[in-house]
Formats: C-alpha cells, structure tokens, sequence
C-alpha cells in the first residue's frame, strides 16, 4: 500500500481575491521518486489583476509577518487560561482568531522545514531530529523555500530575525541562499546574554554573512531588529515579509534580573501526563529544579511577550496594521516540567498532542480575520505556504508537490464549514532510534506507535500501539486499541507508509557526530 494523502477541490471566494483552488498533493510515493519527485501539482489560479502590479487601485498583497516562539506550551499564554500573562500575544487572538487544532512537528528544525517547505520534512530526511551545530547536514538545497516563493510575488524584502536552525555548517544552507535578502540570528541554541554556543563555546551571532558582536539579550534583539526592519520598509509599495523565530523561552534557562520578580510566585508543574515518552527514559527533575525553571520560563515568556508587543507597536505606529497579517505559533510543545502544555498529554517531543498542538492565532483585518474568531479545522504547520500562496495568487511555486493545504478561505472565513479531508501525521526520533514515534490522525481516529523503525522486518509487531478516539478524548485518556483491532491495522498500515518516506540520507538522531567535532574558527562560512 502506498502513501496517501486525500484532498477535495473546492472554490474559494476571497475578500480581495478570487481564487479558483484545487489543491493537490503527491499520491503515490515510492521510495525511488523521493529524491526526485516530479513538479509541483498544486494549481491555483488567480482571476483578478495581480495585487502588486504597483498601482494602488488594485488590491495589495498582506505584510506578512510571522512569530514563532520556541518551546512555548499550550498554556503559557493568556488567551489558553494559563498563568503567565501575555498581554500583546493574546492580542493577536482577540483582534484576529485563534486556532482550535494548530499542529506543528514534535521538535524544532521539522517545524521549521515544514514551514519554509509546505512539506513534511521526513520526505528530505529532516523530521527525525534536529540540526546540531556539528551536523553536515541541511534544508535540502532542491527544496523550494517560503521567501522563495513570497519573492515571486513581489515581496522584493524577505528577513528573518531570530533562530534558524537549518543548517549552517556550509554557506548553501546559509538564510541568504534560501530566499532571505536580510539575516540577524544564528542557528541552534545560543546563551541569551553572551551569544556564545552553549554547547560549543563559541560566538554565533550573525548578520548576514558576518559573526557579530552585539550586545544585548537575546529575545530584544529580536524585536529590535524586527522593529528596524518594519519601520524601514513599512511604507514601500511593494509588501515585506518578517519571519521572527524567537529563541525563547527555550533553554538556556536565563532571563533578565528585572523580569525575575514577577514570577517569583510560580510553583513547579505538576507531572505530566505521558512525559516518560516525551523525554526517552530521562528522569524527572527534582521539584525544588522545576519550581525554579518554571520561574525562569514565565520571565523568558514575559520578555518574549514584551518583544511582540514591540513589533505589534511599530505596525500601529506606521499606519499598516490593517494590511499586515501576523500569524503566531510555536515551533512544538514546552519542554517537560518547564512548559506548560495542559491539558494535553506529553510534550516537546512526543507525538501526544501536548507535544505537536500548540497555540496560535493571526491577525488580519483587511482578510477578515478579526474578532476573536475561532477556527476549529485542523491545520498544520505544512499548511501555511500553500495558505500564503493562496492569499498573494501564486499558482505554481516551481517546487516539489507540497503536502499541507491552503488553509486561506477557512482561515478568512469565507468557507468555514468546508474541512478538508486528509489524514495529519508526525514522527519523532530524536533521542532513541529504537523508540521511534509515528502517528496518524485519520478524522476522528489517532494512532500512536512507539517502538524500532517501522520499516524492518517484525518491527510493526514489537512497537506498542495506542489508539485514541480523538473526536471525544482530545487529552488522549484512554486507550481503544484492544477493542478496535481493525482501525489500528488500518492506521498502522498508513504510519508504516508515511514512515518508509524517509530516504537513506537523513539527518541523525540528536547529538550523533558530535564527538570530536571541531567547531570552524567563527564559522566563516568558508565552504560551499
């Protein structure tokens, strides 16, 4: 049986666009066409004149502006109930709309190729784990990337801000070799007040093409530079693009003297639910440890929100609010015992749902997406090139065919109660390769496999299989499987599918090759 995935043409009727849409992905996938699929099927054509042809009588294509938090739980923002206060993220959720069902992959670098991509990162070998600092490895040259695609829509200016995360060990996988014309960041996880790698001992602070150093903790200097880029661009008439990857609240576990006070009063997390799967067997830190990171979290969280606030102010100060689109998620479920990801089973790195459905909302009143709305379809995080692509007219982005759907009528409201059918599905293998975790949610139904590789021989038998009746248990309390043998069959048989996807070059589990690795001197980027 081969991979598929199921989809439905249905016509779209944009605020300012109209777009007849019929998204379709690869069907049948063989292990042989993986590293050389055919061109993209995606066909979305785009009936009106094109919106940044430079005259203002027609209708112009969003800013685009997105914010990604790391390791950020479920419930580490107000608008989830939780006990830190986010005062500006939550007013992305209530001046737009807020996603009921938002998945992202369980761990950082997937998240990140899925996005730039609109495909699952296991087809190009980058959903197993994440790109270390001494990883040879990185986003896929051959792969089509967003600032790529926004680029043939005239959005002539396309930064990131923040953490990469795909590669930096040759300059081919470098930000500015994959559409961006503006870098500020680094790649992997950096100390917030010295910018050294907290691994390595080395800087790794770019701009552009040259390690810098800037003073300044880590989660401002992305709001400033955000902010700089906005104020500089805001009123050109072509639109930009901001990606803002935000470091925090992931670790290292450091925030600013003055922030620390106003979460002295957070106590540590109760254990959560399904954590020994999230973490491969390591032990729980003691309480007296989680009280005072979860204290170090919520002020890393309050100078994250502080940041967005900024960002969120130079929008309103340069009269562009209306015509931006702000859209907010994490890259993955908090960390266990440091975020907070209730009430949703596990964490960053399962495939639980407190592991990939995470918070997010956008904001974007001329799209109608305002009010508080809540958008109770599934999306994912493969969902939003093609939704961006849907939203600025593009119809054939030149790449592979893409995996995630667009999502821009649901989004803008305009065909809500239209869902799309398609199996979701996600896989994690970072720090065990013998306790690897594939899922698959087919409509109400969620399969989780835990165990060696799907594709040996006699490993579909060894694996411990979990059935969930996600439509009325979405906390994955109780196990089915015993008494659906046929549905777990039948989703184990497309996990099996979706994991043989992966190629023979994948990137290794975390830390892998990393003895004896031997840092470049600043990482000049001196190889190709």
């Amino acid at each position: 049986m081969f991979f598929k995935y199921l989809h439905k043409p249905w016509i779209v009727c944009l605020m300012l666009l109209g777009i007849l849409q019929s998204s379709c992905s690869p069907s049948e996938t063989t292990q042989a066409e993986i590293d050389q699929p055919e061109a993209t099927e995606v066909a979305v054509v785009d009936e009106t004149p094109q919106a940044n042809s430079g005259s203002r009588n027609q209708p112009r294509r969003p800013n685009i502006v997105i914010i990604m938090p790391d390791d950020l739980g479920n419930r580490d923002v107000g608008f989830k109930g939780g006990d830190i206060a986010t005062p500006n993220i939550d007013r992305i959720a209530t001046e737009g709309g807020t996603f009921d069902r938002f998945y992202a992959a369980p761990v950082c670098s997937p998240t990140r190729a899925g996005l730039m991509t609109g495909r699952y990162p296991i087809r190009f070998g980058l959903m197993r784990g994440v790109v270390g600092a001494w990883r040879d490895f990185g986003l896929d040259t051959s792969e089509v990337t967003m600032p790529e695609v926004l680029a043939q829509a005239g959005y002539e200016h396309r930064a990131i801000f923040g953490k990469w995360h795909l590669g930096h060990h040759k300059k081919r996988w470098h930000p500015l070799r994959r559409g961006f014309t503006e870098f500020k960041g680094y790649n992997f996880a950096i100390d917030f007040f010295t910018h050294e790698h907290r691994l390595l001992g080395e800087r790794e602070w770019w701009h552009d093409y040259e390690s810098v150093d800037e003073e300044g903790y880590l989660t401002d200097l992305h709001a400033e530079h955000a902010v700089r880029f906005i104020n500089t661009h805001a009123n050109e008439d072509a639109p930009f693009f901001v990606y803002v990857p935000f470091s925090a609240p992931h670790s290292p576990l450091q925030a600013k003297a003055e922030d620390l006070p106003r979460y002295a009063h957070l106590e540590a997390l109760a254990e959560p639910r399904g954590w020994e799967e999230s973490t491969a067997g390591r032990p729980l830190r003691a309480i007296e440890e989680r009280r005072e990171g979860r204290r170090i979290h919520g002020s890393m969280v309050h100078a994250l929100d502080a940041g967005i606030g900024r960002i969120l102010q130079a929008l309103e100060d340069n009269k562009i609010v209306d015509d931006t689109l702000v859209i907010f998620f994490s890259d993955n479920g908090g960390s266990v015992a440091m975020g907070d990801n209730e009430p949703f089973r596990g964490a960053k790195g399962s495939v639980y749902e407190g592991g990939i459905r995470v918070a997010a909302a956008a904001r974007w009143p001329a799209g109608n997406v305002v009010g508080g709305k809540q958008i109770e379809t599934p999306v994912q995080y493969i969902d939003l090139l093609p939704t961006l692509m849907g939203i600025t007219g593009i119809d054939d982005h030149g790449g592979k065919p893409l995996d995630g759907l667009d999502m821009s009528g649901i989004i803008m409201g305009v065909n809500a109660d239209v869902a799309p059918e398609r199996d979701l599905y996600s896989f994690i293998a970072q720090l065990d390769p013998e306790r690897e975790q594939v899922s698959v949610t087919e409509g109400e139904w969620k399969l989780v496999v835990i165990g060696p590789p799907l594709p040996r021989p006699g490993a579909a038998e060894r694996s411990r299989k979990i059935l969930f009746h996600i439509a009325s248990d979405p906390l994955e309390n109780d196990d089915v499987a015993d008494e659906h043998p046929e549905i777990v069959a039948r989703l184990l048989a497309k996990a099996a599918d979706f994991r043989a996807l992966q190629p023979a070059n994948h990137i290794a589990p975390f830390r892998e090759g990393s003895e004896g690795f031997i840092p470049p001197p600043n990482w000049d980027f001196a190889v190709e």
